[in-house]
């Protein structure tokens, strides 16, 4: 941590040994009809080749990693639409810790599925993320747990793992496109791609159906809003000022693009890398597609941050009119 109590570069090299005990590297593939279609070289980071699916189970591993005794012997609890609580469910089954999650009443069933399997208790709670996440933080305190928040600067260490594979792998990279949700991912990769090259272009990218984050970095101040995307990972109505400002300080640009581009990229990404993306993984190829005149002949990263698509999603998807030729 720096003095400024800004997470740093070195905490995140600090969690590379909690989560490569349990986790290797995950791919860094360039694919030639993603190249062509933004008109730049283009890379996909396959985060969505996780045990769990999604990137956040770097953070998870790394925070339970750091309990003390006393939180391990409470029980952890958190809310999330699934990503994040399949990284806790994880990291928790790893180290023998307890974990109790709240999801959302809709939450993907696959998703919810995945938890319980990695020995979590789920509960259901509201209609979404934010109504599960001040509900169970009320358990935690009754039950005298600790309450992980999606944000947590150990989660955001632990996902730093992931922008250090990038620029080890590809040192010449030019931009790296980054999914918003609540915002660890991008926040991880500003602090370690800016650190490392500032000429890196950090972009966040958020639905524009969910855009709470997008709006709050872009004014400088705590904006809510509607929240109807169908990308979970995205959707959120409040900002989490912590990662706003890390985002503040290191994102180049932070745009929102339609869910129907982000449904549209799903099948692009189907098509050409033969991966199966969930809307969060699928918004950083929609953002590029908005942005290609920006990004021509650039070294191009694209995060997959995950690929808990459920097949009822992906029906939808599939049936839409049109999409591939819509989307380019």
């Amino acid at each position: 941590m720096t003095d400024t109590g800004m997470p740093s570069l070195h905490d995140v090299i600090a969690a590379r040994p909690h989560v490569y005990r349990y986790l290797k590297p995950t791919p860094l593939y360039r694919y030639s009809g993603l190249s062509d279609l933004i008109g730049a070289n283009v890379w996909v980071k396959h985060e969505n080749h996780q045990p769990v699916g999604a990137f956040k189970v770097r953070g998870g591993l790394n925070l339970v990693a750091r309990l003390s005794q006393k939180e391990r012997n409470s029980g952890l609890f958190t809310a999330s639409t699934g990503n994040h609580g399949q990284s806790i469910a994880f990291a928790a089954r790893a180290h023998g810790v307890r974990a109790t999650i709240a999801v959302p009443e809709r939450a993907n069933p696959g998703k919810v599925a995945a938890m319980r399997g990695l020995g979590a208790e789920v509960v259901f709670h509201g209609p979404d993320f934010d109504s599960a996440r001040e509900w169970i933080m009320g358990v935690a305190r009754a039950r005298g747990g600790r309450f992980v928040g999606s944000t947590e600067e150990l989660l955001i260490h632990g996902v730093g793992t992931y922008a250090l594979e990038i620029i080890e792998e590809l040192p010449e990279v030019d931009a790296i496109i980054v999914p918003v949700g609540a915002g660890s991912g991008a926040s991880a990769t500003g602090i370690v791609a800016k650190t490392i090259n500032s000429g890196i272009q950090v972009i966040g990218v958020q639905s524009a159906q969910a855009p709470a984050m997008q709006l709050s970095w872009a004014s400088g101040r705590a904006v809510r809003a509607d929240m109807n995307t169908v990308a979970e990972g995205l959707a959120t109505r409040v900002p989490f000022e912590n990662t706003q400002r890390i985002m503040r300080k290191y994102l180049d640009d932070f745009v929102l693009v339609e869910d129907d581009a982000i449904e549209a990229a799903v099948l692009l990404l189907l098509d050409h890398t033969h991966n199966l993306a969930e809307g969060a993984g699928a918004a950083s190829l929609a953002a590029a597609i908005l942005l290609k005149h920006r990004l021509a002949a650039k070294n191009v990263v694209l995060v997959m941050s995950g690929g808990n698509l459920s097949v009822e999603q992906l029906r939808r998807v599939v049936a839409r009119p049109g999409p591939l030729a819509r989307a380019g």
